[in-house]
């Protein structure tokens, strides 16, 4: 669906480029997360695959089609959701989404089923100038894929969210996913990258450092250990070596004997990976 090689793009007023020669390929229906720090070229990346930023280096081959060569109907394939909502104030969150609707030729998703996927059913005749900005948020998400877009990109989309909320737009990004699209996303956050990501790209300066899933880059980086909290009046933890972990006498006597309270192997996160790839926190 996305094919990258050896892009890159600079900026008009600078001499160095912000995106430095980054090559990556993303299969149809996959969530593919794009990772980094405030500054590290996520939003550059977005923008020149969304033709916000044009004069690029390198080739990207979305669809089928060089990316250069698509007119304005590549729109009608893809959904952008933006970090900062982007909306018309003086009109109501069902006349925001109205308006936006007569921009495709496609036929687009109800306003009001949009509106109740993110608990905004009954806000729908509020203007927009009232919203707070979680709710500009969540009207925002949903603009993203009201066409019924191939591929969609999402920018921070949990930003300024509650965890409730949060969860309510990671669950319909999942479920997009079921229905076959292709999911871009571009964040810092990486709990929400380990839930939602097929795979993941570690970006810093301009460059991407790393590409794997999530789920081996934590066997990879984690400690083969096994971490074992258990109470007896006071809390207790132990830590044991995962190799050969049933033929472990302490372990076994352990658990027969005490009161367990959770068991866990001691897995790397996300971010615990980034830092030790990259050098770099996410901050």
């Amino acid at each position: 669906m996305i094919k990258v090689d050896d892009v890159k793009y600079t900026y008009l007023k600078n001499d160095k480029p912000t995106i430095k020669g980054i090559s990556f390929n993303i299969s149809e229906g996959e969530i593919f997360g794009f990772l980094g720090p405030s500054g590290a070229g996520k939003s550059t990346t977005q923008n020149v695959l969304t033709k916000l930023l044009r004069s690029y280096e390198g080739s990207i081959n979305i669809l089928g089609k060089e990316l250069n060569d698509w007119k304005n109907n590549y729109y009608e394939y893809i959904g952008v959701g933006f970090e900062l909502p982007n909306h018309y104030l003086k009109l109501t969150a069902k006349e925001n989404l109205e308006l936006f609707s007569t921009f495709y030729k496609k036929k687009v998703i109800k306003p009001n089923d949009l509106l109740a996927k993110v608990g905004l059913e009954n806000d729908a005749d509020k203007k927009v100038s009232k919203f707070s900005k979680g709710m500009k948020m969540r009207l925002n998400f949903v603009r993203a894929f009201m066409h019924n877009p191939e591929i969609i990109f999402f920018d921070e989309p949990t930003s300024g969210l509650d965890p409730v909320n949060a969860k309510c737009v990671k669950d319909i990004i999942l479920e997009l996913k079921t229905q076959g699209k292709t999911i871009f996303v571009t964040t810092h956050n990486m709990h929400d990258a380990d839930k939602l990501c097929d795979r993941v790209a570690f970006i810093l300066n301009g460059e991407i450092k790393l590409i794997d899933q999530p789920k081996k880059l934590k066997l990879q980086y984690g400690e083969r250990k096994v971490k074992v909290e258990y109470s007896n009046k006071q809390s207790f933890t132990r830590v044991f070596a995962l190799d050969n972990l049933g033929e472990n006498v302490e372990f076994l006597e352990l658990i027969k004997k005490e009161r367990i309270d959770s068991i866990h192997t001691k897995e790397a996160t996300l971010e615990d990976i980034f830092i030790k790839v990259t050098g770099h926190s996410l901050v």
